[in-house]
């Protein structure tokens, strides 16, 4: 069975991956470095790893398998768990996939070379929005349900 791996740390989309999943009956690991309550449901694994860079991102590399299901904005660590037949989802609902994953790594590098070169660059985040989060909702669900 699926299982759903979330790179919790600055996820907007936990109460809505934690009903979904529970609708489906599938268990979720909520990996931070802390600071995250723990939910009420036995679905619902809170997983706090040291402090330290990337060490959620180690954490689910190194658990997740083929067919599960990686919600992450963190596109290095989105490309290794498609290397291993993960299916990945960002926050917004964008499902990342082999087919566009190098794109997305190339502009992700070309943009933080540009951030480093324009100060006024920095802190440019696109706003999180209900239709992001509409977006999300039916790329989980699309994702759960797919065999």
């Amino acid at each position: 069975m699926k299982k759903i791996y979330v790179d919790a740390d600055a996820c907007p989309v936990k109460d809505e991956i934690t009903k979904v999943a529970i609708r489906h009956n599938i268990t979720v690991f909520m990996v931070c470095n802390g600071g995250i309550r723990p939910f009420k449901n036995n679905l619902v694994k809170l997983i706090i790893v040291s402090e330290g860079a990337d060490e959620a991102d180690k954490w689910i590399h190194s658990n997740v398998k083929v067919d599960d299901i990686v919600v992450t904005s963190d596109i290095p660590l989105a490309s290794k768990c498609i290397d291993k037949g993960a299916f990945v989802l960002k926050n917004d609902g964008l499902v990342l996939t082999n087919t566009n994953i190098g794109n997305i790594l190339a502009t992700r590098d070309l943009m933080s070379d540009l951030r480093s070169f324009d100060p006024f660059l920095k802190g440019k985040n696109k706003i999180f929005t209900k239709a992001d989060k509409g977006k999300f909702l039916n790329a989980l669900d699309n994702l759960i349900t797919q065999k």
